[in-house]
């Protein structure tokens, strides 16, 4: 049994908690903020395995330039004298070629299968209800360039085993029986899923205390201390505190952690925006993205999650209404019967996304540190991967064989 302090009590933090408390570890999460307030809670709760693609792929430098220059594009990069940011950009660039996606769809597709059938465990136990269901995934396109775009990613998927069904008009409205959709076409990922985020946070949460965890809340890391090549123990509310082992999942707050051990972790923060109708009469039944406008629609319940956004502007969480109109204008172009009007600002939830250069996350022991694992840069999917996170923490802490080769998530790849 070890002491284990988790920096980081979103997501992922709360996953690796829950397979480190299961293998018999002793589990404190420090959290900066609120664990009703972490970048998961407004998350839009879809589990993609159909998202084998990373988010540097070609075609994206191209299309961010083009975006970039409109208020309410999809993507955003806030001008900044940033070092960090520039370094960040420059790989992003090398990555974004079809090589680079070749070796990593694999990849993704099986980190993707085993955090899907981890939920599927997590629901079969029935210790909380986190609103699983397995509807797949819809994407509607409007314009030619975009339906070629989703062909070729549906072939792509197919040969990777991952089953992608290309849909007619016709088709696509038979999928959605009770709301008006209008499309050129669409491709649907049956293998696909759902859950609603702010009870899969709550749920981890009273488990984790069922269990045993200790959760410190508004308390973040104010210094690390070393000793050769260890930390020696970390500083939180003013006290010096000692564990065996150390996992950084503190999400968009990673790299500024890091950077307290001269860890140089390429990290930029994707700030994202959701609003939720509470009640909608006459609701779709798919998760959908709505892909022109880059705009993610999620049932839950009687409620309808908008998310979307990429917004790269540091650590700051203001809302930028025009981000947000963009993603309502975005709405009655495929569903010209949804009245959705600009929400008030208050009721906007904005996130940071922690973006890897390459969009693949960081999982694994640092070689400088023997007791530091990193847990972090999972970019729009922290919650569709972090049940697979959490378990490959609790094997490399535990000295086991990991479920899958974790070679290419080396946080320390781009030293």
């Amino acid at each position: 049994m070890k002491d284990i302090a988790v920096i980081g009590g979103g997501v992922i933090g709360l996953s690796t908690a829950y397979y480190l408390q299961q293998a018999g570890h002793r589990v404190t999460i420090f959290e900066k903020g609120r664990l009703d307030d972490t970048c998961s809670i407004g998350n839009a709760g879809m589990v993609v395995p159909s998202h084998i693609v990373p988010l540097a792929a070609p075609g994206m430098i191209a299309k961010g330039i083009r975006w970039m220059f409109n208020a309410r594009s999809p993507f955003y990069v806030r001008p900044r004298l940033s070092g960090d940011l520039i370094k960040w950009g420059l790989k992003f660039y090398h990555h974004a070629n079809a090589d680079h996606v070749r070796r990593s769809a694999p990849l993704l597709k099986e980190i993707s299968l085993l955090s899907k059938d981890l939920f599927r465990q997590w629901k079969q136990t029935g210790a909380f209800d986190f609103g699983y269901d397995e509807r797949g995934l819809l994407m509607l396109y409007q314009t030619a360039e975009t339906e070629k775009e989703e062909i070729e990613a549906a072939h792509l998927a197919n040969r990777h085993g991952v089953q992608a069904e290309i849909l007619r008009p016709a088709d696509v409205q038979k999928l959605e029986p009770d709301v008006r959709v209008t499309a050129r076409g669409g491709v649907y990922f049956p293998g696909d899923a759902q859950l609603i985020p702010q009870q899969l946070i709550a749920g981890l949460a009273w488990h984790a205390r069922q269990n045993g965890v200790t959760i410190h809340t508004d308390q973040g890391v104010e210094a690390i201390r070393t000793e050769q090549d260890r930390i020696a123990h970390i500083v939180t509310g003013g006290t010096a505190r000692t564990f065996d082992e150390y996992i950084i999942a503190a999400g968009a707050w990673s790299g500024e952690v890091c950077g307290q051990l001269n860890l140089g972790l390429p990290m930029q923060s994707g700030k994202g925006y959701s609003f939720t109708l509470p009640d909608v009469p006459k609701n779709i039944k798919i998760p959908t993205l709505l892909l022109e406008g880059r705009v993610a629609v999620t049932p839950m319940g009687n409620a309808l999650r908008f998310g979307g956004t990429m917004e790269i502007a540091g650590t700051d969480r203001s809302v930028n209404m025009n981000r947000v109109k963009g993603i309502v204008e975005a709405i009655p172009k495929y569903y010209p019967e949804m009245n959705v009007g600009v929400p008030d600002v208050r009721s906007v939830w904005s996130g940071l996304r922690p973006c890897s250069p390459d969009g693949l996350p960081y999982i694994g022991r640092t070689k400088r540190y023997k007791n530091l694992v990193l847990a972090t840069g999972h970019s729009m999917m922290g919650v569709s991967l972090a049940p697979a996170t959490g378990k490959l923490v609790a094997e490399i802490v535990n000295g086991q064989p990991t479920s899958m080769d974790i070679t290419a998530f080396d946080p320390e790849r781009f030293d």
